[in-house]
């Protein structure tokens, strides 16, 4: 193949819906953030393109997009997650209106790439294992095509390091990392799977080592998050790796502190527990999904059942880590209402943040829609749509009460073990631009409710266990935007409910079930 000649790229990062449960915004302010998270995905993909290519990156959750931009492009690249469809939609056409080259991909694009049928070209699948397709078309002058990769046998261990060259570092919370691939569960809302497949492939740690060398040379110091969809799905792997890891923290005096996502069966693992701790993660997303054991084995989330759900997660802050977890609420296979147990197991657990969602229908996120939250259940459900709706409000009423979430947050702090974590953040770390102190008081003034609680809450932390209230800060930091956001909820479900009780209602039509079976966004 003759050497590519020069093209210059416009990576575009859609916009997330406003609307969403995982919107931060008021957390990222409070430390002079834009936004959570990086778009890992698309640095990734500039990290594959020939070295000729020139490659700009603009976030629009970040930054504006501006008319210069568009005009400097040769192409636009962009894509992403289903929350992300609606603005992916839009930049479509706006590029197709100025007839620049689009081209889409993602996990969005993968799981439905009809809704991106106006684009000049789909990037279908991992992008390793196609991308020098693509760059061949282009090169040959096509300005249209479809391109899948294979599934599930893209070799990880020669994806290059992403471009973390093209961030701004301080407009994030937290930088993303990725160590492996697929998950080996089965849970049936779940589109990891179908998109990675079931065995995690791995990369080599000489590869993850040189990422993270990658952004210690560039400046980065603070929370870096490994983004994988299980990191303990390969448990060799990954125990193979802790060690070299701890390693490598000790040697750079701690720059970094990591958190991930992973099964709760983790929590058999007191070996593991131990490494994860030693190598400086700090928490942990947990998918649990519901409290009911007959609902776990039909949603096929063994993993959750025949185990104390609540001991598990006491066991995961006992190695100094604090827990988020997933819930929904839903299934075909509930009987009578879910609240009252779900409710009493996000307290038995003393789980501050649960994103609780409802099921819905995964192909379509219509701009104004909202996401799982707010969207309602757009499927044909089993159990009266009305209870459910119920059910969710008064999940939602009850865990974000300002009283039950700081009652959380004092049980939590009891039982964190954070002795051997380091108090000071390392220099450079963006959260460190706001002392603890002066984080509690902006915190304090921008509540919209329960000030002195949650002030009692801070003291009664500092009291019991000065070594959590980083920690604790933190979750508290959250509350800006889940306890606003879940009464905004509320008044959304309300709304539905009364459609429903007026005869305002239209139930959705009977969709073939392998477009109505729904998904979650978070396994």
């Amino acid at each position: 193949m003759p050497a590519a000649t020069a093209c210059n790229v416009l990576m575009i990062y859609p916009r997330f819906m406003a609307d969403s449960f995982w919107n931060f915004s008021e957390a990222c302010e409070l430390v002079g953030a834009r936004y959570p998270a990086i778009p890992l995905g698309l640095i990734t993909v500039a990290s594959l393109l020939p070295k000729s290519w020139n490659v700009r990156l603009v976030n629009r959750n970040t930054e504006e997009l501006v008319e210069s931009d568009l005009a400097w492009a040769d192409m636009v690249m962009t894509g992403g997650m289903l929350f992300q469809q609606a603005d992916t939609l839009d930049l479509i056409e706006m590029c197709r209106a100025r007839g620049l080259p689009v081209a889409v991909g993602g996990p969005d694009v993968s799981s439905s790439p009809h809704r991106y049928a106006t684009a000049n070209f789909r990037v279908i699948g991992e992008a390793e294992g196609i991308l020098d397709k693509f760059i061949a078309t282009w090169e040959e002058g096509q300005r249209e095509g479809t391109f899948e990769a294979p599934k599930f046998q893209v070799d990880v261990t020669k994806t290059p390091i992403p471009r973390f060259d093209l961030l701004k570092f301080d407009q994030y919370l937290y930088i993303g990392v990725q160590f492996s691939r697929g998950c080996p569960f089965t849970c049936e809302f779940c589109d990891i799977i179908e998109l990675y497949g079931r065995k995690p492939r791995t990369k080599t740690h000489a590869q993850m080592l040189a990422e993270l060398e990658a952004l210690y040379q560039l400046g980065y110091r603070g929370h870096v998050d490994f983004v994988d969809d299980n990191l303990i799905g390969n448990k060799k792997a990954i125990k193979a790796f802790l060690p070299v890891l701890e390693n490598w923290i000790k040697e750079h005096d701690y720059p970094f502190e990591f958190t991930t996502e992973a099964s709760l069966n983790l929590a058999d693992d007191h070996e593991l527990l131990q490494m994860l701790r030693r190598s400086n993660f700090f928490a942990i997303f947990v998918g649990i999904e519901s409290p009911d054991e007959e609902t776990l084995a039909a949603a096929r989330k063994k993993q959750n059942t025949r185990r104390s759900i609540s001991e598990s997660v006491h066991k995961i802050y006992q190695a100094g880590m604090s827990v988020t977890a997933g819930f929904i609420v839903g299934f075909d296979t509930e009987k009578g209402s879910v609240a009252p147990p779900m409710i009493d197991l996000i307290e038995e657990a003393n789980i501050p943040i649960a994103m609780v969602g409802l099921h819905v229908d995964h192909d379509a996120a219509p701009a104004g829609k909202g996401d799982q939250c707010t969207a309602g259940v757009n499927y044909q459900t089993k159990r009266p749509r009305l209870d459910i709706l119920r059910d969710y409000r008064k999940i939602l009423e009850r865990v974000y009460d300002p009283d039950a979430f700081c009652g959380r947050l004092e049980r939590l702090a009891a039982m964190l073990d954070c002795s051997d974590r380091r108090k000071e953040l390392p220099k450079g770390d963006i959260r460190g631009r706001v002392s603890t102190i002066k984080l509690v008081h902006d915190l304090m003034a921008r509540l919209p409710e329960g000030r002195e609680r949650f002030w009692k809450a801070f003291t009664t932390c500092m009291s019991i266990n000065p070594s959590s209230v980083r920690g604790i800060v933190t979750l508290m930091a959250f509350y800006l935007h889940v306890g606003p956001y879940s009464r905004y909820v509320m008044k959304q479900i309300d709304r539905q409910i009364e459609d429903i009780e007026q005869g305002r209602f239209v139930a959705p039509k009977l969709l073939p079930p392998t477009e109505a079976e729904p998904i979650a966004v978070n396994a």
